[in-house]
């Protein structure tokens, strides 16, 4: 986006959205979101025919361990007609449940299935919300940044019980505690 294209968009988000915060990146502008707004934020980006965001290109999930709240889900917006781009970040608390955007935009459906696989963040009124990409007794969301390194089971086929074993992982690492889980 051109630093012009920018500065119109910036403009336009202050003048129809002054309450919500902005951040000017080199090349992107950000704006924060409080859960309880995010639809009724998503959908007049989507219909204000000056904003007109009518795709959502992607979703992803972010943990922070080390801040509060420890969740933020950033969606990334895009206007074909207008040719600009924004980014909409939303912070959430641990087990907090956040509003589907699904009714906005269908697309999102999968990209929350995948953030609520990945990282456990809840989204109501989401229509199927289970695992996307892990067994469903995959125990964890792997990409916290508590995860264990290795993951907490070896999954390998056992010769001489002939069959697939499931089996805790012990590691013991110089630098790190050692990690047990049981069964």
């Amino acid at each position: 986006m051109t630093l012009e294209t920018l500065d119109k968009l910036e403009a336009l988000l202050a003048e129809r959205f002054p309450a919500l915060p902005r951040e000017r990146l080199a090349d992107a502008l950000i704006v924060r979101v409080e859960p309880a707004e995010l639809v009724a934020t998503m959908t007049r980006l989507r219909d204000d025919p000056e904003l007109d965001f009518k795709q959502m290109i992607d979703l992803a999930g972010v943990h922070y361990p080390d801040r509060e709240p420890t969740m933020e889900v950033v969606y990334q917006l895009l206007s074909v007609h207008k040719n600009h781009r924004l980014r909409v970040k939303c912070a959430i608390g641990e087990g907090v449940p956040l509003p589907s955007v699904i009714p906005v935009w269908s697309c999102a459906d999968w990209y929350e299935r995948e953030a609520y696989d990945l990282l456990g963040i809840l989204f109501t009124g989401h229509p199927d919300l289970r695992r996307i990409l892990n067994d469903y007794d995959f125990d964890g969301h792997p990409l916290r940044k508590d995860f264990p390194v290795f993951g907490r089971y070896e999954v390998r086929y056992d010769e001489k019980q002939g069959r697939i074993v499931r089996e805790p992982v012990e590691l013991e690492r110089a630098y790190r505690e050692p990690y047990r889980h049981t069964l």
